[in-house]
């Protein structure tokens, strides 16, 4: 059997991994466009603030080791066309500019997603940069040294994750977003009002509900302010993260895809040509919380999904369990989880759903110190099933959204949360865990509702 990947960042590294280690006698020939494999995006922030000193500590494999297995690894070399007819790729050698093609019997697609980039005037000014891979990671915390005022555009975790890592070392941040709300997609207005008057209690400029329509330069053609509807804000440096789009360019009309050309996926990470494979951001995940379909890059699922594709290479055998987007944040000493929907976000997955917000300490007041805990239960009208779920503390109460993603992948109604067994001591809860406490908020809310 042979085997062609195309793309090697967290879906694709898997995939090759777990196709050689099942099947040692297969020949996977393996393109990618970087000069690296397996970088943690996510941790680019961490990199950028200093937390991290030493970013080889932010990739997990490279190509030696995919070599050392026995896949054929060719870095810098682009895919140009694949031609599922006769089961073949054109690839361009990046350095040396030689073409040529390699045949395969199935196809992995992990191409990733690539930073959306709007069409506005002036976005190709220098020192205007987007956030995504290895090399750029290098090339923001260059440009940044000299910065003075930074201009965050896109309030989504790596938006404010970068925030959070400018504000920390000193700089003037602002952080522009189109909505009216930061992380919108991830918590609701409860939460994001706490976050963001704790960033603008720790100077930071937000500048919400306004849509980037323009910069100015010098002559230099350098960026020194960016330009909304609303406003000027002065900037140094500039750093677009308004959100990412799959790369699937290739396979446009081959394979069956969402609107925005997230490629569809079955149980078993086959596309709707049973030769080709795909995973990782390049892909809409199975979404449990509606049981459709969404497009949800993270590298959680990147990994996971290509795992499963070395599973399922020969013949389906482990199944796609699906996503609840679960995620976790820490921003300046706030701790939080997510997973599911929203309350604000059930309609676009066309849930009709209600919700409870609970705070509460997380251990007994009789302890020498607590902490507050804000966390909100979204459930489903009707079944009153869980489909989704936020908590923040300054605790670090954040395995609890992995417990609520549990939940949801399961189809736990409310009233099994509300008395499902967790243990009590102490140290670490009350005699009923929050998760008790906020499940049976959400029975009593019900028992209200039904005596109306």
């Amino acid at each position: 059997m042979k085997v062609v990947v195309i793309g090697c960042t967290h879906a694709g590294t898997s995939a090759v991994k777990t196709i050689l280690n099942e099947n040692p006698e297969a020949e996977v020939a393996v393109f990618e466009r970087n000069d690296n494999i397996s970088f943690l995006s996510c941790g680019i922030a961490l990199y950028v603030g200093g937390v991290v000193k030493d970013p080889a500590g932010l990739f997990y494999s490279n190509p030696e080791e995919l070599a050392s297995m026995g896949a054929k690894v060719k870095m810098e070399h682009n895919v140009k066309e694949i031609d599922t007819d006769a089961k073949k790729v054109i690839v361009e050698d990046m350095k040396t500019g030689d073409v040529f093609e390699e045949s395969y019997d199935k196809l992995v697609n992990t191409t990733g997603s690539w930073p959306i980039i709007p069409p506005i005037p002036g976005i190709d000014y220098k020192k205007i940069l987007l956030c995504k891979n290895y090399n750029q990671a290098n090339e923001l915390i260059a440009q940044a040294t000299d910065a003075k005022k930074i201009t965050i555009v896109g309030g989504g975790y790596i938006g404010i994750e970068l925030v959070e890592a400018f504000a920390e070392s000193g700089k003037e941040v602002t952080l522009i977003d189109g909505l009216d709300r930061i992380l919108n997609k991830y918590l609701d207005k409860e939460f994001t009002d706490v976050l963001e008057n704790d960033l603008q209690e720790r100077g930071v400029k937000l500048a919400l509900n306004q849509a980037v329509n323009g910069f100015n330069a010098n002559e230099a053609g350098e960026v020194t302010s960016v330009l909304t509807a609303q406003g000027e804000y002065e900037a140094d440096l500039v750093i677009m993260c308004v959100g990412f789009r799959p790369n699937n360019d290739l396979l446009k009309d081959k394979v069956d895809m969402l609107p925005n050309g997230a490629i569809i996926v079955d149980d078993y990470m086959r596309t709707s040509n049973p030769d080709i494979y795909a995973a990782g951001d390049s892909c809409a995940v199975n979404y449990n919380p509606n049981g459709g379909h969404a497009y949800i890059p993270l590298a959680t699922n990147a990994v996971r999904m290509g795992t499963l594709v070395g599973k399922n290479i020969v013949e389906p055998k482990v199944k796609y369990r699906g996503t609840q987007s679960t995620s976790g944040l820490y921003l300046f000493g706030y701790n939080i989880g997510s997973t599911g929907v929203t309350t604000s976000g059930a309609p676009h997955f066309d849930l009709e759903v209600r919700s409870v917000l609970v705070k509460d300490n997380y251990r007994p007041e009789f302890m020498p110190t607590t902490e507050e805990v804000l966390m909100q239960l979204v459930y489903e009208v009707g079944t009153t099933r869980i489909v989704g779920g936020q908590i923040m503390s300054k605790y670090d109460v954040t395995q609890s959204a992995n417990t609520l993603s549990l939940a949801i992948q399961n189809k736990m109604t409310i009233e099994d949360l509300a008395y499902v067994d967790f243990f009590f001591q102490p140290h670490f809860d009350r005699p009923w865990n929050y998760l008790n406490i906020l499940a049976q908020a959400a029975v009593e809310q019900e028992r209200k509702l039904a005596e109306k």
